[in-house]
């Protein structure tokens, strides 16, 4: 969506257009639910997430316990809203810190070029040579295992790719006419950048930071389930299934239940992303 579509009409274009993508409406919300039902766990769960119960161990759904309980005898309900809360922020917290680092880092490349944007670009190559999930276990490795890290190591992990995605369009931008009339009337730099230059990649960088929510949300439960990431007795989507693989034989439903939750996040994500991208894609080329 380009900053000449950001006005109310361009605005309507992009809702109407994103409504038509019935399986992105349809993602939207489920993630509001899962998104709701983690942010109100402390009023819906039913007992406190680390609440033991020996008596109650590896229970099936009951009247007391919906989903059962674990092998401590916690009520799986109200371990998976918590668990929610922890992974969805998590994922939140990741590639948040990638769009700090990446944004600014990726605008400043595409716009001056020489040698800032090809000493910038050198770092981000070596960094991607590396596979996503290794470099944030060799990150995590050094600095020690914890949600907080893990989370540290993976926004460093993904921020240049929001590094690239930024600054190639940004070089895209920074050709247009208007650009141009800008700077050849003395309009400062950092002005044109965030006035004129961000308005016009928000297409691109909403949709590769939709997509990057699903690759963290996996990459935490990964991180979570090799005991790398949330720290027991804390609950997350990935530790709970970690927990649930050890009793999976009898009591399979401790690993379907954040099993599920996770793929329901993470298709979510890529769906939204997708229906962004169709719609925005429209309206810039309406726009153009």
């Amino acid at each position: 969506m380009t900053a000449r579509t950001l006005g109310s009409p361009g605005l309507r274009r992009f809702v109407r257009r994103f409504r038509g993508n019935r399986l992105s409406v349809v993602a939207l919300v489920v993630l509001s639910v899962l998104v709701l039902s983690s942010a109100l766990a402390p009023w819906l769960a039913p007992y406190a997430p680390e609440a033991i119960d020996v008596r109650n161990r590896l229970a099936g759904p009951s009247v007391d316990h919906w989903m059962g309980t674990d092998s401590l005898g916690r009520d799986t309900l109200s371990r998976l809203l918590f668990a929610g809360r922890v992974s969805l922020f998590a994922a939140l917290t990741a590639v948040s810190i990638a769009a700090v680092l990446g944004v600014p880092l990726g605008l400043i490349a595409g716009y001056f070029g020489g040698a800032v944007d090809w000493a910038l670009g050198r770092a981000a190559d070596v960094l991607m040579t590396f596979p996503a999930i290794i470099l944030a276990i060799a990150i995590i490795a050094a600095t020690g295992p914890g949600l907080t890290n893990a989370m540290i190591a993976l926004g460093i992990v993904y921020a240049p790719r929001l590094f690239r995605v930024v600054r190639s369009a940004t070089l895209a931008v920074r050709a247009e006419t208007y650009i141009e009339a800008s700077v050849s009337i003395g309009t400062p730099s950092y002005d044109v950048i965030l006035r004129r230059v961000l308005p016009n990649i928000l297409s691109p960088l909403l949709v590769q930071i939709s997509l990057m929510l699903a690759a963290a949300l996996l990459a935490e439960a990964a991180l979570s389930l090799l005991g790398l990431g949330v720290v027991p007795p804390t609950a997350s989507w990935g530790n709970m299934l970690g927990r649930g693989f050890e009793d999976i034989r009898s009591t399979p439903a401790l690993v379907w239940w954040p099993g599920l939750s996770i793929a329901l996040a993470t298709l979510s994500f890529n769906l939204i992303g997708d229906g962004l991208r169709d719609a925005m894609g429209r309206e810039i080329r309406k726009g153009s």
